[in-house]
Parts: C-alpha cells; structure tokens; sequence
C-alpha cells in the first residue's frame, strides 16, 4: 500500500516538472512559482513515505513467505525505479531549460544597457539635488 502510495506520489511529481517546462518555455513565471511550491511538497511528501518504507520493506523482507505477494512488490519498485529515472531526467532537463532562459534575458538585459540612449547622459535630478543643496547652505 505504501509503495502504491509512493507511485502514485512520483507519477504527479513527473507531472508537476512536465507542467513546470511548459510554464519554463512560456516564460509564465506565476505559474512556474506555483509549480514550484507544488513540487517542494509532493517532494516532502515522497521523502515521508521514503522514511515509513525502508524499514517497512526490511520487516517484510524478513518475514516474507508469500511469492505472489513478493511478485507485485517487485513491479511496483521497478516501476518506481523506473518512474524516479524519468523525474530525475525531466528535473535534469527544466534545469537546463531555466539555464539557458537565464543566459537570454541576461542578454537581452545588456543589450537593452548598450542602446539606452541616456546611458551616458547626467541626471536632471541629480544636477537639481546639488543645486537645492547649494541654496540651502547659501540661504542657512
């Protein structure tokens, strides 16, 4: 029942990083925060299951006599093998995918510095700051 549990709980983790790269791609960044607080706790929820199974399976382990039951076992932790191979390659993937955003804002944002057309000009605020603060001292 607990390792039924733990699929069930890795299938809407996959499910949550394949939502995730598709808010990645649109740039919906709203989304991709909700997406985010989703998957830390399905992840805190896999990693309590994770502390209740291991000494679960080393109790049944030692007394297991039944081989169908044993059987069924087996699927399900191939499976979750299976289903943690592709959480971790699409966890892998949106990590590059947020990478490479990262480098084209990045660049975008230094592109838009280098054909800012007051980039080299003096502030109006800042030549009035020193002029009020003059009056001020001349006036005191």
């Amino acid at each position: 029942k607990l390792l039924e549990q733990q699929r069930a709980k890795f299938k809407e983790y996959l499910n949550v990083l394949e939502k995730q790269q598709d808010s990645i791609s649109a740039e919906n960044a709203d989304a991709l925060i909700v997406h985010t607080e989703i998957e830390q706790q399905v992840v805190k929820s896999i990693s309590n299951l994770q502390k209740v199974i291991v000494p679960m399976q080393k109790m049944y382990n030692l007394s297991s006599t039944n081989s169908a039951a044993d059987q069924e076992i087996e699927n399900i932790q191939n499976e979750l093998n299976s289903l943690q191979t592709k959480v971790l390659a699409q966890n892998e993937k949106n990590r590059e995918l947020l990478k490479s955003h990262i480098i084209e804002l990045r660049s975008r944002i230094s592109s838009m510095q280098n054909i800012n057309p007051y980039r080299n000009a003096a502030s109006v605020y800042a030549s009035s700051a020193k002029n009020t603060g003059h009056m001020m001292s001349v006036q005191a």
